[in-house]
């Protein structure tokens, strides 16, 4: 892999989310590119970063861990966006900027609690099972009221939004309803609870972004389009 290699990737994806804020009317700072590095090794980090990329991925500690040792780590904010156990909280607090996978309420606690331990303030959103897939982690929508109301009183966290992933489809336009229903679940949630803070939407991944953004996405988080190579595997 080579800087040209990842300076067209990023062209192409900042292209395709321009126009879909276009469609929108959205302005056009008002989608975050999340570069999901799970699969790449630590020289893509400074591949990313002269390509303007800032804002890097990952699903497993054990991965991230030699990253962050590559120099160039330290330019970025770190997401993650993975399962994570409670016991593993003690690695991602300090390391890590947000976690998007906030998907019971045993884990913010846990985040809350690390987090007040190293005087760390951490971004959390709550992930959202908007489709109800059985195989997929998080919140049904009928509880997210509650649990935001709940996760915001935990000291040390901030909670900023919701994350949720689409259904698989064979064509992408199947899933704007999914990301249609997380805007208003967002839109509603933030104003009977009166909490603007609630501003931010992590969906669209890959092979579905362009319809995301065009539904509300304020972060997208794409892996094989900016790091990958063609046939490589979805980012989740």
């Amino acid at each position: 892999m080579d800087d040209s290699y990842i300076l067209k990737n990023v062209e192409q994806v900042r292209t395709q989310v321009q126009r879909a804020l276009s469609r929108r009317s959205r302005p056009a700072d008002a989608v975050r590119i999340i570069a999901v590095t799970k699969s790449a090794t630590s020289d893509v980090l400074p591949l990313l970063a002269n390509a303007g990329i800032f804002d890097a991925a990952e699903n497993r500690w054990q991965v991230a861990r030699d990253k962050f040792e590559h120099p160039a780590a330290k330019r970025f904010e770190w997401h993650f966006i993975g399962s994570l156990q409670t016991n593993k909280v003690k690695y991602i607090v300090p390391r890590f900027n947000w976690v998007h996978s906030v998907d019971r309420l045993e884990l913010a606690r846990a985040l809350s609690q690390e987090a007040v331990k190293q005087s760390r303030t951490l971004n959390v959103l709550l992930q959202v099972n908007i489709a109800r897939e059985p195989q997929k982690h998080g919140f049904f929508a009928e509880d997210v009221k509650a649990v935001a109301g709940a996760v915001v009183a935990l000291p040390n966290l901030v909670l900023r939004g919701f994350m949720a992933m689409a259904p698989k489809v064979n064509d992408m336009e199947e899933t704007r309803p999914v990301f249609r229903a997380m805007d208003e679940l967002l839109a509603k949630t933030r104003q009977t609870l009166g909490l603007p803070q609630l501003t931010e939407l992590s969906m669209g991944m890959s092979e579905d972004y362009p319809v995301a953004v065009e539904e509300g996405a304020t972060m997208i988080r794409v892996g094989r389009y900016l790091v990958g190579h063609p046939g490589g595997a979805k980012e989740e």
